[in-house]
């Protein structure tokens, strides 16, 4: 009995330290083969330099697979991680498997890429890009480069990805000059001199050699068309591809008679605009994303109210100020 209240009396005078608490919080991004989520992977990093108490687990498909992702995720709820951030690919599904972390009393959130908005219980909160803002942002530069109108054609990552069909929305809804209903609203048919040729939007899947292949083929078979608006670094991802694909096009662009315009601002992408091959960015900045994640999750298992949505900002670029534009 003695020895019993010795070992009691001893462990409440352990220093705070020897209590603490250790965390893993896992941050989940669509995609590990993707540059725009090293950035990510980055800041997750920096924050566990930071935080003494916390461990990043950056884990995802090795290549954009909704599926694994999904899988992933229902692998870390049984693991028992103390937090989970993640960039769902695909919306509705992944609200389906966070169920189970709600149940198991993990917290949530979600970053890059949100849930639709009848599943945002699910979620603590949001940090990222108010990606609505990136369509009418990347919308104003087309508009810039040709007042009345044209053909358009806009590419996009997965379908069911609803941080794209924001930025769909948010292209169509600023071209138009009205509302074009839910995202990823309704195809351009004449409303604010822009109609969308047939074959459009080009659905990516997040990989590089789809969307410049997708790009390539779209401006051949259009000879005339006036701007190609992308929602994702994706088509600028491999560099020799995506300016072999541009440099036909660079003396319409010079011009003023094409405009080919990109969500992000990674390193290749500004070398691209700034060289003619491209006339206008909209930069998210996704090494704050996976940083702030961290602190978010700590703040969230240590009972502080936390704001919901968290926006990162965004950077806008064109051809004129690529070399001072992304903050």
């Amino acid at each position: 009995m003695k020895k019993f209240f010795a070992t009691a009396i001893a462990a409440t005078l352990l220093p705070a330290a020897a209590m603490a608490t250790d965390y893993t919080f896992a941050l989940v991004p669509k995609a590990m083969n993707n540059p725009f989520f090293d950035l990510a992977r980055d800041g997750c990093y920096k924050a566990q330099k930071e935080l003494a108490d916390v461990t990043c687990e950056y884990i995802g498909p090795g290549e954009h697979t909704e599926l694994e992702q999904i899988q992933i995720v229902q692998d870390l709820i049984t693991k028992g991680v103390d937090g989970i951030a993640v960039a769902p690919s695909n919306a509705p599904a992944m609200a389906k498997a966070l169920k189970a972390a709600v149940r198991a009393g993990i917290p949530v959130m979600t970053w890059d890429s949100d849930l639709l908005e009848k599943d945002k219980g699910l979620r603590t909160t949001y940090v990222g890009t108010n990606n609505y803002d990136i369509g009418v942002n990347l919308a104003k530069l087309v508009q810039a480069r040709h007042a009345n109108g044209g053909t358009l054609c806009l590419q996009t990552g997965g379908a069911a990805a609803a941080n794209h069909n924001e930025r769909l929305k948010g292209a169509r809804d600023t071209l138009a000059g009205k509302d074009m209903g839910t995202a990823p609203g309704a195809p351009l048919k004449g409303e604010g001199g822009w109609t969308e040729i047939g074959g459009c939007p080009l659905v990516t899947n997040d990989d590089g050699n789809i969307a410049v292949q997708g790009m390539t083929d779209i401006l051949a078979a259009n000879p005339n068309l006036t701007a190609f608006l992308s929602t994702g670094a994706f088509t600028q991802w491999f560099d020799n591809a995506y300016r072999k694909a541009a440099e036909p096009y660079k003396a319409k662009m010079d011009a003023g008679q094409l405009t080919i315009v990109v969500a992000d601002t990674l390193p290749m992408q500004l070398a691209q605009t700034k060289d003619g091959l491209g006339n206008g960015l909209v930069g998210q900045r996704p090494f704050e994303m996976g940083y702030k994640a961290m602190h978010i999750l700590k703040d969230i298992v240590a009972g502080k109210s936390v704001a919901d949505p968290i926006y990162t900002g965004l950077d806008v670029c064109d051809n004129s100020n690529i070399d001072t534009c992304v903050k």
